[in-house]
């Protein structure tokens, strides 16, 4: 037996430090939801941003923590960019977007549109630790967390160090492609103990706000097919919309600028299952 058999293991206390930072930060809010994608180009910050502000909406106090940072365009979409965040005693202030959000992105600490975000994976896993130890969220109903596609180092950070994350929504295209994806991302989820909530499909169909009519141009829908196989909750289809990218481009929350659109009121009735869905959940413990 070597002599440093029975020496006990020394526990770094800045570890214990920050776990017990993101405990107490994380305490003060009641539900926290990611927003994940098996690929890029789903719309996954589209949906991530536009439920946060539904939630709101519905009288919840909501944060938005675009973690994101390769791609960061929350703030873009919802009208926001160029905020100067600034500190307090109890933290980073978030910015706030419509309807008060409180929102955190990399976006607002970029130099200029120019400057790309070079990082590896421990900065990131840093960063996104930082991003709850050093922000002042205060007190909220819901804190959605906006992930970057895949199953890197961000989602692994999320999900190892987050206490008590209630689970996870899924975003895919009408695709077989998303529909292999996608499940993989709901096997990495329950790996990391992430309880996947719902699949949401984005871009369904594409609906004419001119003659209303409907037309499935990326094929058969999958989302009802992910939801069925993985045993989880359908949680609506977004359809494409021409004034989505209208609304997106000019900062302005598409569940808001057009409430009466069918992707606006499919967003909303997701967003209204997603509480259906927690608040179930806490009753069970």
């Amino acid at each position: 037996m070597s002599e440093t058999s029975n020496k006990p293991s020394i526990i770094n206390p800045k570890i214990i430090e920050r776990k017990q930072k993101i405990k107490e930060k994380m305490g003060k809010i009641k539900h926290k939801i990611v927003v994940m994608s098996g690929k890029g180009g789903v719309g996954k910050s589209f949906i991530a941003s536009n439920l946060a502000v539904a939630l709101q909406s519905l009288g919840y106090k909501t944060g938005l923590m675009d973690v994101d940072f390769h791609g960061p365009s929350a703030p873009k979409m919802l009208g926001i960019r160029g905020q100067r965040l600034f500190g307090t005693e109890a933290g980073i202030q978030p910015a706030v977007g419509p309807l008060g959000l409180l929102v955190m992105s990399l976006d607002f600490l970029l130099p200029d549109d120019d400057s790309p975000v070079i990082w590896r994976g421990p900065i990131k896993s840093t960063a996104v630790t930082q991003f709850v130890t050093d922000v002042n969220w205060g007190n909220l109903d819901f804190l959605v967390i906006d992930m970057p596609p895949g199953t890197g180092d961000e989602a692994i950070t999320v999900g190892q160090e987050l206490p008590e994350v209630d689970g996870a929504i899924f975003v895919t295209i009408p695709s077989e492609v998303s529909l292999l994806v996608v499940g993989r991302s709901i096997t990495f989820a329950k790996k990391l103990n992430i309880r996947p909530l719902g699949v949401i499909e984005n871009m369904s169909y594409f609906y004419c706000p001119d003659s209303g009519k409907e037309y499935r141009v990326l094929g058969k829908a999958s989302g009802k097919l992910i939801a069925e196989k993985y045993g989880i909750e359908f949680l609506g289809e977004i359809p494409l919309d021409p004034r989505i990218a209208e609304a997106n481009d000019s900062g302005e929350p598409f569940v808001l600028k057009y409430p009466d659109s069918p992707a606006a009121k499919n967003l909303l009735k997701a967003a209204k299952r997603v509480i259906e869905l927690v608040e179930n959940l806490k009753k069970e413990g």
